[in-house]
């Protein structure tokens, strides 16, 4: 058994300029971009946490451990474990992260990075070595990120991995579908989610969309009443239909008549995330152009199947940005043809700046979608069913009236109505009102 050292690290010894200032120059500018962003919401979570202090039944502080692998300022589910970190120390409750890495979280870390020779190392070294960390410390509660047995609480933001195996299996040939499933990585992940979700230490698992609360409740033997469905925030001040004035902008760098209709995908990991599906969408609609944002080390690969299909003229490969709300603004709806998806917040995110959304029944977003109103549905295998409702979408008209919906739509899903509902469940979790 591997002995790794726990290191604890609080945001009090050092200040932020300092720990910058350990940084090679380029990594500590990028730093600080990215934080603009990230330090918005958070001011807005921290004072609206601090209001609703006084209405927490707690009456004492407790010592409260949250489990990451890393955490990094732009990573969607990392805003979230802030989110929550901001939530829980705001009623005074002492707050640790234990991570493998790390940037620029106010709370207290504990390191956690043991050896990671094979993907089955990562994860279960990690996963024993943090809750052994977790017990030495002797925490009052802890909540998991990751497919962790032993955790009090669980967000199954990555949703379930049986589930995503099934549907990736379904473009495969029954020699690979079967050699998927006897993957060792794989069957590490599926004996791992069963052992966590039938843990008599599990009190509550947070999902982020129903979906996920029906997949779980379907797969493993698990109290209902467990199961706790809150749906992420999004910033609707930052991500709004005045978003617009940047299409020219964005148009003239790509160099895309702003007068085509316009489609925008976002996301790494381009296969899970359905790219194929959108290029092949492509062919039957010559007047429509798609700008893809993100990163892939497969990249190669998805513009030679442009090249191949004939429409790489119509796709726009403009990587990693930090600014994506202006990308929003120049596109007129957004396509997002997942295999598998528990709630990405780039859907929440385009229906705040008023874009109809196209997606998948295997998306847990789609639970806000109403077809040929705000949006369309699809399986995510339906070659001809993507290609004719990408073929609507090249009526900006009619994007704009379905963007419209959606915008109205999201507006309830604010930062401060999530952070209500965490607020709840952790008053509840945290006075022994399991």
């Amino acid at each position: 058994m591997w002995i790794i050292p726990t290191v604890r690290i609080t945001s009090r010894v050092m200040t932020d300029s300092a720990r910058l200032a350990y940084l090679p120059t380029f990594l500590a500018n990028r730093l600080l971009l990215r934080r603009q962003y990230f330090m918005s919401t958070s001011t807005k979570n921290s004072n609206f946490a601090t209001n609703s202090k006084s209405n927490s039944s707690s009456n004492h502080p407790l010592r409260i451990a949250l489990i990451r692998q890393k955490f990094r300022f732009d990573g969607g589910g990392e805003r979230i474990v802030s989110h929550i970190s901001d939530i829980l120390s705001s009623h005074g409750h002492d707050v640790s992260l234990i991570a493998r890495q790390w940037e620029g979280t106010n709370s207290s870390v504990l390191k956690c990075n043991p050896p990671k020779w094979t993907r089955v190392q990562r994860e279960s070294l990690f996963a024993k070595q943090a809750i052994t960390i977790s017990e030495q410390e002797n925490f009052d509660l802890v909540q998991s990120h990751e497919r962790i047995p032993g955790c009090q609480v669980y967000r199954a933001g990555d949703g379930v991995h049986r589930c995503w195996l099934e549907e990736r299996s379904r473009k495969m040939s029954g020699w690979r579908r079967w050699l998927l499933f006897r993957n060792h990585y794989h069957r590490y992940m599926l004996a791992a989610e069963k052992s966590m979700y039938e843990d008599s230490r599990l009190k509550c698992v947070i999902c982020n969309a129903q979906m996920v609360a029906d997949e779980i409740q379907k797969h493993f033997a698990i109290d209902p009443a467990n199961l706790h469905v809150i749906y992420n925030g999004v910033d609707t001040t930052r991500f709004h239909p005045k978003l617009k004035k940047y299409r020219t902008r964005v148009c003239n760098e790509l160099q895309i008549s702003p007068e085509q209709s316009i489609g925008l995908f976002v996301g790494s990991g381009w296969e899970r995330k359905g790219l194929t599906q959108a290029i092949r969408g492509l062919q039957a609609s010559p007047e429509l152009s798609l700008i893809v944002l993100g990163r892939d080390k497969a990249q190669y690969a998805f513009e030679k199947l442009a090249a191949k299909l004939g429409v790489q003229k119509q796709i726009h490969f403009a990587g990693v940005q930090s600014d994506v709300a202006s990308y929003y603004g120049a596109a007129d709806f957004f396509v997002l043809p997942t295999l598998y998806d528990p709630f990405p917040n780039s859907i929440l995110e385009a229906m705040a700046s008023g874009l109809p959304i196209l997606t998948t029944t295997k998306c847990g977003a789609a639970e806000m979608i109403t077809n040929g109103e705000n949006g369309y549905i699809l399986d995510s295998l339906d070659d001809t069913g993507w290609q004719n409702v990408m073929q609507k979408c090249s009526n900006r008209e009619q994007c704009r009236s379905m963007g419209l919906q959606a915008r109205s739509k999201v507006e309830p899903f604010t930062y401060d109505a999530m952070q209500q509902k965490l607020t709840a469940l952790y008053d509840q979790l945290l006075n022994g009102n399991d």
